[in-house]
């Protein structure tokens, strides 16, 4: 498998990214500049974390139309793979890549710690290592996180299955409805409908919030990442 990262100024994953990806395909991603206009050839393109261009408009808005974004929507419209995490998620709304906005958390305040995170599609290129219904744990780090969409977006992810992963207690956390402030330690942000990640019509492409590339060594605080990458590293291969 080929890959590339997109790197802004103000990217702050991009290496960490690189260490998952390279970890999963054996081979180390291209780093492309925000302002160029070509991409190599590749088999995913990966738009990760940070805080592009500062979040100085809003949070992706200004990254979605750097030179390079235009070849990154041209190459989703051909079916190459796309993954964005975290700001990534957000740039990729903002290019219209995928529906809805991230908005400012519900405790507008930057939350950074780990989540659990359900698997609700696992019949896609980039859940293929995981079973629908599990649990994983993975780390959050933003503070535009508040997916929303209107109740006909919302209702239409749900029933074509766009719905990657929603907020879901962990072992030590109570279970029951996450929505509302009581809660707010199992949905970190007061995402509609406890979404965490969502993909496109054709699940060829994937935004996210929490950060998979932070958990793919049990030194560092957990493995549960490491079947996402490995996952897409199959399937594209």
């Amino acid at each position: 498998m080929k890959s590339a990262i997109v790197v802004f100024p103000g990217t702050n994953r991009d290496r960490d990214m690189a260490v998952a990806l390279e970890h999963a395909s054996g081979k180390p991603p291209a780093m492309v500049w925000h302002a160029d206009t070509e991409l190599p050839k590749v088999d995913l393109i990966v738009v990760p974390g940070g805080f592009a261009y500062g979040d100085y408009l809003r949070a992706g808005a200004m990254a979605a139309h750097s030179p390079i974004m235009r070849e990154v929507v041209k190459a989703a419209g051909g079916g190459t793979a796309i993954l964005g995490v975290c700001n990534g998620f957000q740039v990729l709304t903002e290019a219209g890549l995928l529906p809805g906005a991230l908005m400012p958390n519900a405790g507008l305040k930057f939350v950074c710690r780990d989540v659990g995170v359900r698997v609700e599609n696992s019949q896609t290129l980039f859940t293929c290592r995981y079973e629908t219904g599990a649990t994983l744990r993975f780390p959050v780090a933003h503070h535009d996180g508040n997916y929303f969409a209107g109740d006909d977006v919302l209702d239409r992810l749900e029933a074509e299955g766009r719905i990657a992963f929603r907020y879901a207690p962990l072992d030590d956390e109570a279970d029951g409805a996450v929505n509302g402030k009581e809660n707010r330690r199992i949905n970190p942000n007061g995402s509609a409908r406890d979404i965490a990640g969502i993909f496109n019509e054709t699940k060829t492409v994937l935004g996210l919030m929490p950060h998979p590339e932070n958990a793919i060594e049990a030194a560092l605080g957990g493995e549960d990442g490491k079947g996402l990458f490995q996952g897409i590293a199959e399937a594209l291969g």
